[in-house]
């Protein structure tokens, strides 16, 4: 029954020998030294040589600490990578394939074809027959696209084994296993049909199997470990007339031959099993030389393909006529001359492309992040026919990627996925340093394409700077119709745009199980708008629970604010950065504590920024008073300008109103990040420990004198 945490704390000082970021949030010191431990072994940082306790030559640190590492880190030449999969540490694999989750690349460099090929095995072993379900890339300004496509690629499932992805030119034992297990289950299904025909006396109709024949068997060839079946509904249709999965091929009258543009090499199989040549075989195809690739074994054929893959609903299917190249496609506007419903459009391209079909599809991860990595056109075009059959994706994060337009091709992809009947696709987040729309019309291109999200957030820093001032959009566009959503959470971060509510009405409306709305940087255009917005909330939205503001002026909406801190159906209330009490009075100050105290619903208020000050943080106190029905249990009182004297007298003044409750007070958790606690240390820690004897505390040491040189240094 005795903690071992503060055994682990010194060993990480002894070995370590650094302070720990957010040591205050670190809830097991076990795990995180033994992660961190392994992290550096790994790249070296850690020298085990150095410390008498670990440098023993029967003592493998990677060994010992891998079954406890849940998020690893890749970066600069994926060194880490290549030691993984080096032989001598097989069994260092095999612990991390059952333990590790995240999986995260930093700060990644280009490298060479032996490097990629040790990234390949790595993370078919970690995601394919692993448990890794999270992905993440971090900053990465000039991306090497092979590497990228290639981590892209293989986190949505696909893989084409026995190539020169993979050592010796075959498949891993794993799914040599599998493939065993269901050449053998396909057989016993053979004899029993064959067995089936003769007791029936009708062997001609079963020449021909009926639909649900059909798709069971390649549900069962496609299944089990790995992820649902490849082929998108709409990709089925013409999967006969596309062999190995080209993206198109040329009329049966073309004078190429198939066998000119690839070679298929099938699994061994019953010959009454008749399968479609897009399915259930594993293929080693190889592309005519024609100047674009020449060596067939070369990891870019594969890259490559990924963004030339037709997709169900994502691009329309046409086949070429005698002589012509192959489609490729390229970004262009909907509705534009020679273009499909999602805006591609087709031009002339290299022939004998190997699809996503021709590879294997197998066991796939649910969250994909991607952080200040720059996304061009063909990039967004690769991963948007990926996401068109995800189907286990649940969560999906683009930050910082230079979209622009190239967010329609995404949402082309992702609409594609949203029609499939096993998608699970529940949180999108998209966060950029410029928007080519205004917020509320992506926000209702969004929610058109995808009803079932139930999270989104959409984030922008600044207007699209090559268009200047640019012109709202028309407010008939408001009466656009969005079909009901699913959505729970909504973030809309404005570029500094006025807030209108007319363009917000259909999203409200649309909405009905919305929960969470939080609105930050927008302007209110005029001094009735919070008041409209605050109407139509009450009417279309029954279930919100969580309202936050965020640098919206409020200074003049003081009526609007004391209507929200009565609401009985908001359990969580932020105003950040609001400058609620720039201008105010001390009436207005009495008329939120007194409102507050009468709201018993409210479990949540949250003030940072807002220009408290002491005599002003001493005054809330009287919300835990004995007339008191509220049952407040968090309050944020962040970058307040907050000094020592002024917690210590909230802290007495709080104390009194216990004794008065006889010892019963809701409050538990109390927020004082970034205030001047550093001015008297000596007052702020008596302040601290009597506080910490009330509820839970969390603050920072925060140097308030620096912070203000940094303030005045960028005015």
């Amino acid at each position: 029954g005795l903690s071992t945490q503060p055994i682990w704390r010194k060993l990480w000082d002894d070995v370590m020998k650094t302070r720990p970021p957010n040591s205050e949030s670190i809830t097991c010191w076990r795990k995180k030294f033994l992660e961190t431990f392994f992290s550096n072994v790994l790249h070296g940082v850690l020298d085990v040589s150095s410390d008498w306790r670990l440098n023993d030559r029967h003592f493998s640190p990677l060994l010992h600490s891998s079954p406890h590492v849940s998020q690893l880190t890749l970066c600069n030449m994926l060194q880490g990578a290549v030691e993984l999969t080096a032989q001598h540490n097989h069994k260092v694999l095999e612990n991390l394939a059952g333990s590790l989750r995240i999986l995260k690349f930093q700060h990644l460099l280009s490298c060479d074809q032996s490097i990629r090929r040790s990234l390949v095995l790595l993370l078919h072993r970690l995601i394919h027959h692993g448990s890794v379900s999270q992905v993440s890339m971090y900053s990465w300004p000039v991306p090497d696209t092979v590497l990228l496509v290639l981590i892209l690629t293989m986190s949505a499932g696909f893989w084409r084994s026995g190539n020169a992805l993979a050592y010796h030119s075959s498949p891993c034992g794993l799914c040599r296993e599998e493939d065993k297990a269901q050449s053998q289950e396909s057989a016993q299904e053979g004899e029993e049909r064959g067995c089936n025909a003769e007791q029936e006396g009708s062997g001609g109709e079963n020449q021909k199997r009926s639909p649900k024949e059909a798709d069971a068997y390649k549900n069962s060839v496609l299944s089990g470990p790995r992820s649902p079946p490849l082929q998108n509904p709409a990709c089925e249709e013409t999967s006969s007339e596309v062999p190995c999965g080209h993206t198109s091929i040329q009329d049966s009258s073309s004078p190429h031959s198939s066998s000119e543009q690839l070679s298929c090499h099938p699994i061994p199989q019953k010959p009454r099993r008749r399968l479609k040549p897009a399915v259930g075989r594993k293929r080693r195809c190889l592309r005519r030389s024609r100047g674009h690739y020449t060596d067939p074994e070369d990891l870019y054929d594969f890259v490559f393909t990924v963004a030339r893959e037709d997709n169900s609903g994502l691009l329309d299917k046409t086949r070429t006529t005698e002589g012509e190249n192959t489609e490729n496609w390229t970004s262009s506007s909907p509705g534009s001359p020679g273009t499909d419903h999602a805006g591609f459009k087709k031009r002339g391209g290299p022939v004998g492309i190997l699809s996503l079909k021709a590879a294997h599809r197998f066991r796939s991860v649910s969250t994909l992040e991607l952080f200040s990595i720059p996304l061009t056109g063909e990039t967004c075009r690769t991963l948007s026919n990926l996401l068109s059959s995800w189907v286990s994706l649940e969560n999906l994060v683009l930050s910082y990627n230079g979209l622009n337009a190239n967010i329609s091709c995404i949402l082309s992809g992702l609409r594609a996925l949203s029609r499939h009947p096993d998608c699970r696709f529940r949180v999108l987040r998209v966060s950029d340093m410029f928007s080519h729309m205004p917020c509320m019309e992506l926000v209702r291109c969004i929610l058109s394409a995808l009803p079932q999200l139930h999270t989104l957030s959409v984030s922008f820093d600044l207007k699209n700077q090559l268009e200047g001032s640019r012109p709202e959009v028309n407010p008939s566009c408001s009466k656009a119709e969005i079909p009901e959503s699913c959505l729970e959470v909504l973030e809309i971060r404005f570029p500094r745009e006025p807030l209108h509510t007319a363009f917000l009405l259909p999203v409200l409306k649309a909405s009905k199980s919305l929960q969470q709305l939080s609105l930050d940087s927008a302007t209110l255009p005029c001094p009735q708008e919070l008041g409209l917005l605050l109407g139509v909330l009450k009417e279309c939205t029954p279930n919100l629970k969580k309202l936050s503001f965020h640098d919206v002026n409020l200074a003049e909406h003081q009526k609007e604010v004391l209507l929200l801190l009565q609401d009985p159906g908001l359990q969580e209330i932020t105003f950040s950065f609001c400058r609620l009490f720039e201008s105010s009075t001390a009436e207005f100050l009495s008329e939120v504590i007194n409102t507050v105290k009468r709201n018993s619903s409210l479990k949540s208020l949250k003030l940072p920024g807002n220009r408290l000050g002491n005599h002003r943080l001493v005054a809330l106190a009287d919300i835990f008073s004995e007339d008191s029905s509220s049952s407040l249990c968090q309050l944020d009182v962040s970058s307040n300008c907050i000094k020592p004297d002024g917690l210590l007298e909230f802290t007495k003044k709080l104390e009194g109103h216990i004794q008065q409750r006889g010892g019963q007070l809701p409050f538990t958790h109390l927020r004082l990040f970034q205030n001047w606690l550093d001015q008297d240390a000596e007052t702020a820690q008596e302040a601290l420990r009597r506080l910490k004897a009330v509820c839970s505390v969390v603050n920072d040491a925060w140097d308030s004198s620096q912070a203000f040189a940094d303030y005045i240094s960028v005015m």
